[in-house]
């Protein structure tokens, strides 16, 4: 068996939403955990920004200072808006001390290869970045019933043959398999992590997602 391409990963996540779907998925995100009401000059960095299509539903919502970070360089090619993109690994930022409002994390934390380890340099970074009373903002997968069920659905290749949209998701669960079911594994570890040193705004569980936002305290 043929091992997958190094951008594997990355081709199934285009297959699985356009830039458009992502997009307002974002919205309706940022909206659930309030960011309509954050201050639109709030200097913001997306961490793991892949395409950017956060980027582009933070501007919709009317902030102007904007940037995103990823590792890929690829997935920023994709990007063609007003923020400033900037590769770069979310375990050592290449940015000062105290030098943003707001930064915000939708899907990438799952991928850090070492649990708690990885997880508590990424955070320990967006402490010593954000200004005090900045906020975080954490969107994740979660292991709940309802995720369950959508892998179980996705067990069956009729119906991923079926639901192109399945397919891409299952494809990309797989060659992340490792670290996404380490992530699932650890739910209070997790919280624990991201809750040291900032007190708690909004938090919702449920759909098979993890929605937080936090405080620098």
């Amino acid at each position: 068996m043929n091992a997958p391409s190094p951008n594997a990963w990355e081709e199934a996540y285009l297959r699985f939403e356009t830039p458009k779907e992502e997009q307002r998925k974002f919205l309706r995100r940022l909206r659930k955990l309030g960011a309509e009401s954050w201050p639109k000059d709030a200097e913001v960095t997306e961490l793991f920004c892949g395409r950017g299509n956060g980027l582009h539903a933070l501007q919709q919502l009317g902030f102007t200072r904007l940037e995103g970070v990823d590792l890929s360089p690829a997935l920023l090619t994709h990007y063609q808006g007003p923020a400033q993109c900037v590769v770069a690994d979310g375990r050592q930022l290449p940015f000062p001390d105290a030098a943003r409002d707001v930064m915000i994390v939708q899907g990438g934390l799952h991928h850090l290869p070492s649990l708690p380890e990885d997880l508590e340099r990424v955070m320990s970074e967006v402490r010593r970045v954000l200004r005090p009373g900045g906020r975080f903002m954490v969107v994740e997968p979660w292991r709940t019933p309802f995720l369950q069920f959508v892998h179980w659905v996705g067990s069956f290749h009729a119906a991923r043959r079926a639901w192109a949209k399945l397919d891409a998701l299952e494809r990309m669960t797989e060659l992340e398999q490792t670290t996404y079911e380490q992530w699932l594994r650890e739910p209070e570890l997790i919280l624990r992590v991201l809750e040291n040193g900032f007190a708690v705004e909004r938090k919702f569980i449920g759909w098979a997602k993890l929605m937080w936002v936090g405080r620098k305290i």
